[in-house]
């Protein structure tokens, strides 16, 4: 897809968008009625407006679907911008416990990287490995997305390196929890100019609209037997 086409779009437009009652249709007799998100800014959909887009994080936009399925369904997101995973495993998940999710996504690792000396993989696989066996402990079913591939560092050169390095930490961990793995890092938005925020760093709102559709596919297709 060219860029002039990707600037045309809007989100009523957008191939790789669905509408809110179009996910809702997808997700009909879905049994999750409390949804949780822990982590980082990518958790709390830190990201700039765009126009032609809703500017609304993708967990809003999903919570928002949920209670198009049920109106019972509740919502907490504990999202920090800059956390760790360390510092998500210190402040967010006993909140995340006590609100009792029967669905937990967790988005954390990418501030672990972000730093100019080498991250210590060994202790992120470990403080992930424990975030997804806390939210694993609550039986509760758990998602997560890989890091897209324009996620960039300015002033850090192996920072592709280190991306694909903690999809690949955040995918086993994962796998070992039973959690579902919604692969974002190719995802054919990425050729898109004008995805990104201002900063380069978080995705704007067609990028958050684009993570709700991939978050809502991915349990349709749990609830289709498909994963």
């Amino acid at each position: 897809m060219t860029s002039s086409l990707a600037t045309a779009l809007t989100e009523t437009t957008d191939p790789y968008v669905l509408s809110d009652n179009d996910a809702a249709d997808v997700l009909v007799g879905a049994p999750w009625r409390r949804f949780a998100v822990v982590g980082d800014s990518l958790a709390a959909g830190t990201g700039d407006p765009e126009p032609g887009y809703e500017h609304l994080p993708w967990a809003a936009r999903v919570a928002r679907i949920l209670r198009g399925v049920d109106p019972r369904a509740a919502y907490l997101n504990t999202g920090e911008i800059g956390a760790t995973t360390a510092k998500t495993l210190e402040m967010q998940a006993g909140s995340v416990v006590d609100f009792r999710p029967d669905l937990v996504h967790i988005a954390s690792g990418a501030n672990d990287i972000w730093r100019r000396s080498k991250p210590s993989y060994d202790r992120i696989e470990t403080d992930l490995d424990r975030l997804f066996g806390i939210a694993a402990g609550l039986h509760a079913q758990v998602t997560t997305f890989t890091l897209i591939r324009t996620f960039v560092a300015p002033g850090i050169d192996d920072f592709p390196q280190r991306v694909e390095r903690l999809n690949a930490i955040t995918r086993s961990v994962a796998r070992d929890h039973g959690a579902l793995v919604i692969d974002t890092w190719d995802h054919p938005i990425t050729s898109r100019t004008n995805v990104m925020s201002a900063d380069g760093v978080h995705l704007n709102a067609s990028g958050q609209a684009m993570l709700a559709t991939e978050m809502v596919r991915g349990l349709a297709a749990l609830l289709a037997g498909d994963r």
